[in-house]
């Protein structure tokens, strides 16, 4: 074998057990929040040692980070506004908002802990709660793109009240859904959601 084959390997290797410890820390944060977690219970969750996960991670409070960042880049994908080829505006953000409802069906943990750890306060705060925080205004901003792109008429002070009402809306509806379990649709309530907010974005437009 030849030494960079060996290399190639390495890395690899070293991808799928970083991969590991990420699921595995979804997991155990998703079922305990962020105090319950531990590196020993990451550990014991991805048959990893402990040494393995500091070999990545520098502590805890950076895991949760990276977290966050790679559930978000995942998530994010699904904030985007399909071409015009898909049908009509609200065609379009109907769309767009069952993709986000999907991915959070498929993936609800990320949202899960970053909500917990944006409600705590802390007199040091954790790099995991930061990163939320960050990742949360790209959020933003994508849809304020979404919304000045099918209502360019619309003025600023508009186009952040209607952000500011479909994220937290959307929050709200996460919340509810994972209180209440199968008995919610997310997916048809996201849709009927980005009617209600292209309804009020459209009622907006046609003042100015």
């Amino acid at each position: 074998m030849t030494r960079e084959s060996t290399e190639r390997r390495q890395r690899a290797n070293g991808m799928e057990s970083r991969r590991r410890v990420l699921d595995a820390a979804v997991e155990i944060a998703g079922e305990r929040g962020y105090d319950g977690t531990s590196i020993a219970a990451i550990s014991a969750k991805c048959g990893l040692p402990a040494s393995s996960i500091y070999w990545h991670f520098k502590d805890k409070d950076g895991l949760i980070a990276a977290v966050i960042e790679r559930s978000f880049v995942s998530w994010l994908a699904a904030v985007a506004l399909p071409g015009e080829e898909t049908g009509t505006p609200l065609e379009r953000v109907t769309v767009m908002a069952t993709n986000v409802a999907k991915s959070l069906v498929d993936a609800p943990d990320f949202l899960r802990l970053g909500l917990m750890l944006a409600l705590e306060q802390r007199p040091t705060e954790p790099r995991g709660r930061t990163m939320f925080l960050q990742v949360r205004k790209v959020a933003h901003q994508k849809t304020v793109d979404v919304v000045t792109t099918l209502f360019p008429d619309l003025d600023e002070n508009d186009v952040q009240t209607l952000t500011t009402y479909a994220i937290a809306g959307a929050d709200g509806l996460f919340v509810h859904q994972s209180v209440n379990g199968d008995t919610v649709d997310l997916l048809a309530f996201f849709e009927r959601h980005a009617r209600l907010v292209y309804d009020a974005a459209a009622h907006l437009a046609e003042r100015t």
